[in-house]
Formats: structure tokens, sequence, C-alpha cells
């Protein structure tokens, strides 16, 4: 896969993680054990599907800016890798040209 896709991907799923921002703001950690749904931050075309995350399973794939989390088998591994499968989402971090995207457009730097 060349750069410009990869670069593209990365753009899309940094995306969906700026639209889960917004619904994580206004949440408190009082709410640490219910879930809350937010949208699936895969590069699938057409993907409009929700994953239910706890506030620290959140807090958890934020706290590295490569990171993202959506529905298994929605990993792209030309430009990501797995690095965690829950019974409820899968965590993927980007490489090469999408890591660099995903950090230059991570709404907590």
């Amino acid at each position: 896969m060349d750069d410009a896709t990869t670069r593209r991907i990365g753009g899309n799923e940094s995306s969906f993680r700026r639209v889960n921002e917004t619904l994580r703001a206004g949440k408190t950690l009082a709410d640490a054990s219910k879930r809350f749904p937010f949208r699936c931050e895969c590069g699938v075309l057409g993907c409009n599907r929700l994953v239910e995350l706890t506030l620290p399973e959140y807090e958890a794939v934020r706290s590295n800016p490569k990171r993202f989390f959506l529905i298994d088998g929605h990993e792209i591994t030309e430009t990501e890798h797995v690095v965690e499968r829950r019974e409820r989402y899968t965590v993927v971090e980007k490489e090469d040209a999408g890591a660099e995207v995903a950090i230059d457009t991570d709404p907590r730097a």
C-alpha cells in the first residue's frame, strides 16, 4: 500500500477519534464502570458501527496517539497491527505514514 493511501486511511481514523473525543467530553470517571457508545475508529469505508467502552478502557487506548479501537475484523493489516483483542473491541496501532498522521492529529497533544 502506498504512503498516500496509508495517510488517507490514517486521516479517516483520526477523524473518528475526534468525533469520539467529543462524545467523551462531559463524562466523568465517576461513571467508570458504565459502558458508553463510541464510533468504531476503523478505516473501513461505510462503517458506522458503535463500540461500547468504559471510560478507563477508552482512556487506555487514548494514552497512545497511534492507537485506535475498532470492531474485530475491521483492522487493515497493511497500515496497522493488532495490539489487543477484547470481547467487545480490538485495539490497533498505526504504522509508518499512518502513525505520523495519528501523532500529528492527536487532539490531546
